[in-house]
Parts: C-alpha cells; sequence; structure tokens
C-alpha cells in the first residue's frame, strides 16, 4: 500500500475476502480489540471467512476497574452468541508504564494527533508480533469502526508492520458500510457497557474539559436569556 494517498480500505478488505472465500483452509485471524462494542460489528463479519482470536491489548486504558470492566464486556460478548466460526480470547498485559513511557512529551497533544498515532502503533505492534510468533495468517484491529479515529494512518502502520513482522495485515475501514451504525444495534441488543471516552486518562480528561465547557456555555446563555427581561 502506497501511503499518504486515500484509499477506500472496505473495498480492499471485500476484494481480500472474496479470495479467502474461494480457499478450502479457513485462514486465522488475530484481532486487536479496543472494546467490546467496537468489536461486536467486525466480530459479526469476519467470522463468517475466518477463525478469529480476539487479542486484547489496551495498556492506555484508565483507570484500572475501567480497564477490567472492559475486559469482562469483550469476554461476555464472544460467549453471547454463536460465531460464523470459532471465536477464542487472549488477554494482552496491562503494562501502562508502557503506555506513559510512549506518551511522554506528548501529554498536551489533544486527542487525534500525534499521541493516538503511537498509541495505535503500540498496540498494532504487540498484535502483529503476536500474530507471528503464533503463525497467525493475518492480524488486524478493530479501531478502524471508531468515527474519532484515523482509518489511513491505522492502515499505513500495519501494513509497515505487515511487513516488519511477515504476517499479513488485513486492511480495512470498519466504519463503512454502516459498520459504526450496526456495533450501536449490536451494543443495545445485547446490552453492552459503551464508555463515554476511548480510554486513556489524557481522552478522560479532555471529555471532563468540553463537559465543563458545555456547561458554562449552557450557564452563559441561560444567564444572557435571563438579563434580555431584565
Amino acid at each position: 500500500m502506497k501511503q499518504n494517498q486515500k484509499i477506500n480500505y472496505q473495498r480492499v478488505l471485500e476484494r481480500e475476502l472474496e479470495e479467502i472465500s474461494g480457499q478450502k483452509a479457513v485462514p486465522r485471524l488475530l484481532l486487536h480489540s479496543c472494546c467490546a462494542p467496537c468489536s461486536s460489528y467486525v466480530l459479526e463479519y469476519l467470522s463468517e471467512y475466518m477463525e478469529i482470536t480476539v487479542f486484547y491489548y489496551n495498556p492506555n486504558i484508565y483507570p484500572e476497574q475501567e480497564y477490567s470492566m472492559r475486559v469482562c464486556e469483550q469476554q461476555e460478548l464472544i460467549r453471547k452468541r454463536e460465531w460464523g466460526h470459532p471465536i477464542s480470547f487472549i488477554e494482552g498485559e496491562y503494562d501502562t508504564k508502557r503506555f506513559y513511557d510512549m506518551a511522554r512529551g506528548m501529554e498536551q497533544i489533544p486527542e487525534g494527533g500525534e499521541r493516538c498515532f503511537s498509541c495505535y502503533e503500540m498496540r498494532l505492534e504487540e498484535c502483529a508480533r503476536l500474530a507471528a510468533e503464533e503463525k497467525y495468517d493475518y492480524f488486524t484491529t478493530t479501531l478502524s469502526i471508531s468515527p474519532m479515529k484515523n482509518a489511513q494512518k491505522l492502515n499505513e502502520i500495519g501494513g509497515r508492520l505487515a511487513e516488519q513482522y511477515g504476517v499479513k495485515y488485513l486492511f480495512s475501514d470498519f466504519k463503512k458500510k454502516n459498520g459504526y451504525k450496526r456495533s450501536v444495534e449490536l451494543s443495545e441488543e445485547y446490552g453492552m457497557y459503551r464508555q463515554d471516552y476511548c480510554g486513556c486518562v489524557f481522552s478522560l480528561e479532555e471529555r471532563k474539559r468540553a463537559e465543563r465547557k458545555g456547561t458554562s456555555e449552557k450557564d452563559h446563555k441561560k444567564n444572557h436569556k435571563k438579563e434580555s427581561f431584565l
């Protein structure tokens, strides 16, 4: 894949799945998952073509009780329904020091910037390393299902790691074809916990700032409206 070029990764995925459909052997996919709601549509979609192992590796999540809640929710989703092919689960190491070491010096960068890109790479590299070690046919991530995540950057990183570790990256943009919408529907159907921030302490703080700003703006408008009647 060429870098810095807008690519329709949903079409790339569809071509790959079409090739897989013509094969007798069912390929094995190591799927990095950021959370159960985001994985729901991806599992529904890809389990028709592959045997999937969900790799829950997210040392960025804060606080620890939030991390534990998301792990349980992921495991529960896998148990709750029948899938096209078997789905298994691996929990990665919750090494928060690795995340904070990675983020050092980028703490003030807004969400969606270079700190997030480095976090994508940290998690995807661990997935690629394990996929190569355990001889999976593919690896990929659920992250592109979020409208807030940069699918072009994720696929660029995934392609680079595929070359480095010698295992295929499943190029994708899971938000396409109403993927995000379907994930919301599945979350409601299965009563899943849907977090209101990405996961790290920086995203939590940014959400709180936005909430405070929103509250102060509402108060300002309310007070302004009162004053207009004086």
